[in-house]
């Protein structure tokens, strides 16, 4: 059995982008088979050493860990398409 993707949205508070990429990631779940998916909302603001660890220096970064595949991506998540194709997931209706 593979290992479940894990998606880390990294954010600050709950700014009007923080709350918009939350949005859209759950849009982005929707929109494609997130069965085995570990999805974590991470907020800068109160766990500061988790995004350092990270390397985060920007919000919100939705970063899709998968083995030697990891990728990042900076923004709003609005477009769903152009996320799915950056980070290669197969969407059902993508």
């Amino acid at each position: 059995m593979a290992a479940p993707l894990v998606l880390r949205l990294y954010i600050a508070g709950n700014s009007a982008n923080s709350r918009r990429a939350q949005q859209n990631l759950e849009r982005l779940r929707a929109s494609v088979s997130s069965k085995g998916w570990d999805v974590e909302i991470i907020d800068v603001l109160t766990r500061p050493d988790l995004a350092d660890r990270a390397g985060i220096i920007a919000t919100p970064t939705l970063s899709y860990e998968d083995g030697p595949r990891s990728r990042r991506i900076v923004g709003d998540l609005s477009d769903t398409k152009r996320i799915l194709e950056f980070m290669g997931i197969e969407g059902d209706h993508a």
